[in-house]
């Protein structure tokens, strides 16, 4: 589903973010993404999601060589894609359905559609009796869950997690771990970057580690680290 041969980046300032990465994700696969600050998880992501372009090498997703797309088709890419941030982005103005229904207006969902599927996203995810809040009602958790919800309501065949459960605490994250792994189960790829090592350790599932830009190991049922 998705392979990178020898992906390296470099960014204009000279920084090397990735070097010679060479690695495949199947579909329906759970992946966690880790290393330390600055080893190279954001910018790989960036690259799966075309918000990068690799200086050399070649990401390929569902066949299709990313680096190499005409701009008209990258939003056809991302909406095959569903993204999860740590800082949540969502639309402050707008209710919890209004964020939900705003992916799918972007992807030119009609009002009919709008209507029967974000209800349906909304109770998968637990917030059936939300949907007119706004985010600042919600506490960190339900707002996390509406990003979750707004990054499946396109029916993607990819969710990448980027540090999602940063600023949650350890219950609160189990919960957001618990829905993910539903959706995995549910045959969407799931990518999650994170310094979350007690859920890494835990899950035991595919565990990509990176280190200074480089890809130093690989492991199924993997830990956080091998001292773990």
């Amino acid at each position: 589903m998705i392979h990178l041969y020898n992906v390296t980046k470099i960014y204009p300032n000279g920084v090397k973010a990735l070097s010679d990465v060479t690695l495949s994700i199947r579909k329906g696969e759970f992946v966690f993404l880790v290393g330390p600050s600055g080893a190279g998880k954001t910018t790989l992501v960036r690259l799966i999601f075309r918000e990068e372009l690799p200086t050399r090498g070649q990401v390929i997703f569902n066949g299709k060589n990313v680096g190499r797309m005409r701009m008209v088709e990258v939003p056809y890419l991302r909406r095959r894609i569903g993204m999860v941030f740590q800082d949540f982005r969502l639309l402050p103005q707008k209710t919890v359905f209004e964020n939900v229904a705003f992916a799918l207006e972007v992807a030119g969902s009609g009002r009919r559609d709008i209507r029967k599927r974000v209800p349906v996203i909304l109770n998968m995810v637990g917030l059936a009796g939300k949907a007119g809040m706004y985010p600042a009602q919600l506490s960190g958790g339900e707002q996390q869950r509406v990003c979750v919800a707004r990054a499946i309501v396109n029916n993607p065949v990819l969710i990448i997690a980027d540090e999602p459960t940063g600023n949650l605490d350890p219950e609160t994250s189990w919960e957001l771990m618990k829905l993910l792994m539903d959706i995995n189960r549910r045959g969407t790829t799931v990518i999650m970057a994170t310094h979350a090592w007690d859920i890494v350790n835990a899950m035991k599932k595919r565990v990509l580690a990176l280190t200074g830009g480089r890809l130093i190991r690989d492991e199924e049922q993997g830990a956080y680290c091998y001292e773990a």
